[in-house]
């Protein structure tokens, strides 16, 4: 299984909504970027997925599910949605700021993609930021 991280502005959906969206949880949507598509086109049933507030906060804030797999949003548009439940909160929230001051985390694409709203995110990333925020 790999991991992921998604962006969300905060003012159009935040961390809380997507708790509030329950385990049915809710489709992601707003991507109009091919390499963005390709990367949920990628993801898998189950994986693991940081949720990153955007613009508002610049900080991991939680973890979601991948319960649903890409699917198309309009038929004959070239976009997809992924469906996603919340799995828990970072107990400490990771900003960009901190994870640009951690040397091991130099690659992430968070550092090095910061404008691409779906990005992959190695294991040993994933173990880091999760250690960073309390978890």
């Amino acid at each position: 299984m790999r991991h992921w991280l998604i962006k969300s502005e905060p003012s159009k959906w935040s961390w809380d909504e997507q708790v509030a969206a329950g385990p049915a949880g809710t489709h992601w949507d707003g991507v109009k970027n091919h390499t963005a598509k390709l990367n949920l086109m990628a993801m898998k049933l189950g994986e693991q997925v940081f949720f990153y507030h955007s613009n508002e906060g610049l900080a991991v804030v939680g973890i979601v599910e991948v319960i649903r797999e890409a699917y198309v949003w309009v038929p004959g548009e070239p976009w997809v949605l992924v469906d996603f439940r919340a799995v828990k909160p970072l107990p400490k929230p990771v900003t960009l700021a901190a994870v640009k001051a951690e040397p091991a985390l130099a690659k992430m694409a968070l550092v090095t993609s910061f404008r691409l709203s779906v990005q992959p995110v190695t294991e040993a990333e994933w173990t880091r930021v999760c250690a960073m925020g309390g978890l």
